[in-house]
């Protein structure tokens, strides 16, 4: 079928008052006025953009501001309006009278002659191609198609400025091309391969990405006897894809080359035209209008055009589109459908089946219309849906039809719709997945990407508002999340109002609990179209979209979900996949769920009405922060036996995970990681449980020292301790500031933690809290001993031990031994560190805590190393070394590696050091703090002058002399001193 840009009557009238020397008009090439052999003066090239604009609306008047963003955009000069009016008065003493009238305060030419405008006479000639060649006449096709295709004259509107002209340019010269592709197609069907072959390979040069080009010239080649060059089309056409586009080849084109290779007797000249028929079947074109500022989704599009192309000869093809709503379900398939026109000559049927309403479309009623399209007359269009069914798929039998079933609510409303015969497909869109359709291609369509969202949004509201004020932009399309219909709104308001700004958008739209009520324009509302999908719930399914909706987390595991549900996992699992297939979830992977933004505000918006009783929403997520508490609870008594902080924790009335794999339950510490720091961050605003969010935070501190959510945790331990200064509670106070202590040692914050530890030991002891006195104590013991103050290291550290023996707690005694060992160490007394090293081992592995007994074997490691013993140093640290990686402690797996390379240099391995080095900086970029980097930085330099590199190691002790100087630290001078055997050489 040939493609044919529509038009509109009016632009066709005849004037009754037409001289013999007629007005004619052109835009297939430069833009000129006629009268008769004579050319017009047509003005400067904005004179020309109006009358191009004027005649491209085909009759319809254009408004003065439609005008003006014609010619200049968003950037019109200061007196657009006037040079608007300057120019039609031009034009209006050039033309003819009557031709160029006001009207409504706009423009319009009207009363042209049938053969005035190029434009029109072109579509008139696709036309007249288009009957020939369902009337099989292919060579009369063919000589129409010519004539169309000569009434080009270079570039389409050449030299004509303007966004307008722009985007007809660009429309224009597709509509010519698949003319040229329609004509080209012809001349293969005639027999003409090898007159083709040139015309197809220059075209081919100027549109190398064209695959339908490509594949009509490996036909005329292969036609032609040059089988091997239509073959290296093939490999030369793929080549490109893949560097250009990052894509394959279509399926037809894969098919003609396997085929060419297969010497495919059908691929030979074809024969003679067939007959003309007696009579030409009804052609329906039912498509609606796509949306000129379609954006982005241009893998969909390939996707879904591809399947649809391969209706073409084969069994039928049908495509499921699903998404939430809002997600341009519609507008992408009616897009696609209409760029598929070609494949299906026969016509395209449409029909809105109202799924996602109360009242969704019966089946036979459509059918009834789909048949009266067809051509079927009223008194043939039987009652039953099945003899219904049966007459469309006979009548459609033989035919190529599109049939785009829009809004659908499930697989058996659709199934009674579908052609069912080689040749024809179905494009199906519905907020339900039709996982039960047979045999459909089923696709999930997401939101947009943030590049696409910002295109649309620009697209609408204009370039040059959202070019000045592009992070403002990004936070609006951020905050519809993406979501194509959130965006339109959100612009179409902002194009409306010309004294908002986009930052004036997005202010209004950071108020979550206002978003949804901005987010609507006109009849568009993005509340509105959630409401469809939540009204058709079930009452189960209604309560766990309102309850789930409450946690704050990116997404939710299935079995928190049954915490927040209290309800099985089993049937948790049901109630969560139901809601996936009516796309108001999600599947973010095996086992988790999450919602999209947008959704999850009109979800707690639901909760908010209608819950009930209201303390529902309260005891739901207190149950989530029970199963986070308790789980997490359980991972660190697993990964720490005899550690008596579970002992100490708030009591929980919903059960966690149990796990006997150490493997296990430290996986499910990290991927819940995200979601747990929200749960925590969220009970922070509530008295009731701020203590329970405080100790779960506190039981999950490995997350501080695993560098992937170190920055997460700081920031929720700073809101926990703002939470519990405001309440006033001196037991969470105390624990928040624990947590803070943590995150500061990892960072190398060693001033501010010993400060906050100070404070933790006054509010603990104020609140009778004995544990959190211990760690205080316990931290400022090994704050002291990086600061060089050895005496009161060794005073805290005493008490710290005094403090957990108290407690009866061993895993504490044995954390404060380590760290004592390692106060004696600075201080000389290297016999009794390696002891008390000893010591803590002998705990903890009594204890069998093997990762707490890595940190004394570290310990060991060190006070080895300088009693000279490396060669056990070595293994000690290796041994330490190996249980830090397998727990996922990046900051201890840095620091063994650090103390490994001490290790190396001490036995004079320097390139073994300096490999140990660098890769402890790598392990410790991000966490660690820069006292630390400092430090592995000197160690690094001195391997590296050791194997001879005084460049670089220079470069490393410049480095590490910066941030000493920066933190005010004593090993600047030390690592100055090594630099001067360099400055002397």
């Amino acid at each position: 079928m040939v493609d044919r840009v529509p038009r509109v009557p009016e632009q066709r009238r005849s004037s009754p008052s037409a001289e013999p020397a007629a007005l004619r008009f052109g835009v297939l090439g430069p833009v000129r006025a006629r009268r008769g052999d004579e050319s017009l003066n047509t003005g400067s090239p904005q004179q020309r953009a109006l009358l191009a604009a004027l005649l491209l609306r085909e009759g319809r008047t254009a408004t003065a501001a439609e005008l003006i963003d014609a010619l200049w955009g968003e950037e019109p000069p200061s007196q657009a309006l006037a040079a608007v009016r300057t120019y039609a008065s031009r034009l209006r003493k050039v033309l003819d009278a009557g031709v160029l009238v006001s009207e409504s305060g706009g423009y319009a030419i009207r009363g042209l002659a049938e053969d005035a405008f190029d434009l029109a006479v072109a579509q008139d000639l696709a036309t007249e191609a288009e009957k020939a060649k369902s009337a099989g006449d292919l060579c009369r096709a063919r000589r129409v198609l010519d004539r169309a295709l000569a009434l080009w004259d270079g570039e389409t509107l050449a030299g004509v400025p303007g966004p307008y002209a722009e985007a007809q340019r660009v429309r224009l010269e597709e509509w010519r091309l698949q003319l040229l592709e329609s004509r080209l197609d012809m001349d293969l069907e005639q027999g003409c391969h090898a007159e083709a072959v040139s015309e197809l390979t220059a075209l081919t040069a100027a549109h190398p990405l064209r695959e339908r080009l490509r594949e009509l010239l490996m036909l005329a080649l292969y036609r032609s006897g040059r089988q091997a060059e239509a073959l290296a089309v093939y490999a030369d056409t793929r080549r490109l894809l893949a560097d250009e586009l990052g894509v394959d080849p279509r399926p037809a084109l894969r098919e003609l080359q396997q085929r060419i290779l297969e010497a495919d007797p059908g691929l030979a000249e074809p024969s003679a035209p067939a007959a003309e028929p007696t009579a030409a079947p009804v052609r329906p074109a039912q498509l609606p209008a796509t949306v000129p500022d379609f954006t982005g989704r241009a893998a969909f599009v390939r996707e879904l055009g591809e399947v649809l192309s391969s209706a073409e000869g084969r069994v039928m093809a049908v495509s499921a589109l699903a998404g939430i709503g809002g997600v341009g379900k519609t507008t992408l398939a009616v897009h696609v459908a209409h760029q598929a026109r070609s494949s299906f000559p026969d016509g395209q049927l449409y029909v809105d089946l109202m799924g996602a309403g109360a009242r969704a479309a019966e089946p036979e009623t459509v059918l009834g219309s789909f048949l009266r399209a067809l051509g079927t007359p009223d008194t043939a269009i039987p009652d039953s849906l099945e003899e219904r069914a049966a007459l469309y798929r006979s009548v459609l039998d033989g035919r190529r039809v599109l049939v785009l079933l829009d809004n659908a609510r499930d697989a058996a409303q659709i199934r009674p719709l579908l052609p069912g015969t080689e040749g024809c497909a179905a494009l199906v869109t519905s907020r339900v997945r039709m996982v039960d359709l047979a045999g459909a291609h089923l696709v999930d369509l997401d939101v947009m990407s943030p590049d696409e969202a910002l295109q649309l949004f620009t697209r609408i509201v204009g370039e040059e508002r959202v070019a000045s004020e592009r992070e403002a932009a990004l936070d609006v399309v951020g905050a519809c999340g993406f979501l194509p219909l959130a965006i339109r709104i959100a612009a179409s308001r902002l194009a409306a109002r010309r004294t908002w700004t986009v930052s004036v958008l997005a202010a209004k739209l950071a108020d979550e609990r206002r978003r949804l009520d901005e987010l609507q324009a006109g009849d568009l509302a993005v509340k509105a179209t959630f409401e469809l999908g939540y009204g058709q719930l079930e009452p189960a399914q209604a309560r766990a979209f309102r309850l789930l909706g409450l946690a704050d987390g990116p997404d939710i595991s299935l079995s928190a979900a049954a915490a927040v549900l209290d309800l099985p996992a089993e049937e948790t699992e049901d109630l969560l996949e139901s809601l996936v297939d009516t796309s108001l979830l999600e599947s973010a992977a095996p086992g988790r769920y999450r919602y999209h933004d947008l959704v999850r505000l009109y979800a707690r918006a639901c909760a908010e009405r209608d819950e009930w009783p209201p303390s529902e929403r309260e005891a739901a997520l207190s149950r989530l922060l029970d199963f986070y508490l308790a789980t997490a609870a359980g991972v660190y008594a697993l990964e720490r036996p005899g550690d008596r902080l579970v002992d100490h924790l708030e009591g929980t009335a919903y059960p966690g995970l149990r796990f006997t794999d150490l493997r296990a339950a430290q996986d499910w510490l990290y991927a819940e990681a995200i979601c747990l720091l929200a749960c925590v961050r969220q009970a922070a605003g509530r008295p009731e449980t701020l203590s329970r969010a405080v100790d779960l935070l506190w039981v999950a501190h490995d997350l501080s020292e695993s560098g992937a959510n170190s920055r997460e945790y700081e920031t929720t331990a700073e809101g926990l301790l703002e939470a519990a200064r405001r309440f006033g509670a001196d037991r969470a106070e105390a624990r928040a500031l624990m947590t803070q202590v943590n995150v500061h040692h990892v960072s190398g914050r060693f001033e501010q933690a010993d400060r906050e530890a100070e404070r933790v030991t006054l509010l603990a002891q104020r609140a009778d809290d004995l544990l959190p006195v211990c760690w205080a104590r316990n931290a400022r013991g090994i704050m002291a001993l990086y600061q060089n103050r050895h005496e009161d290291g060794e005073e805290h550290l005493s008490q710290a031990i005094q403090h957990f023996r108290t407690l009866n707690d061993r895993a504490g005694e044995a954390s404060a031994l380590c760290n004592l060992s390692r106060i004696h160490l600075a201080t000389g007394r290297t016999a009794s560190a390696v002891e008390l090293a000893q010591q803590g081992i002998e705990l903890y592995d009594a204890m069998g805590n093997s990762m707490r007994g890595a940190n004394a074997r570290y310990a060991l490691g060190l006070a080895l190393t300088q009693s000279g013993e490396l060669d056990s140093a070595s293994h000690r640290l290796h041994e330490a070394l190996e249980v830090f990686r397998e727990s996922r402690q990046r900051l201890w797996e840095g620091m063994s590696l650090f103390r490994l390379a001490e290790v190396d240099l001490a036995a004079r391995r320097p390139a073994q050091a300096a490999a140990n080095a660098e890769m402890a900086l790598t392990v410790l970029r991000g966490i660690g703090g820069e006292w630390r980097r400092g430090n592995v930085l000197t160690v690094l330099g001195r391997a590296l002058d050791g194997i001879g590199q005084i460049g670089r190691a220079h470069v490393c002790w410049q480095e590490a002399i910066g941030i000493f100087e920066d933190l005010d630290s004593p090993e600047a001078a030390e690592v100055r001193a090594l630099l001067t055997p360099v400055r002397a050489a």
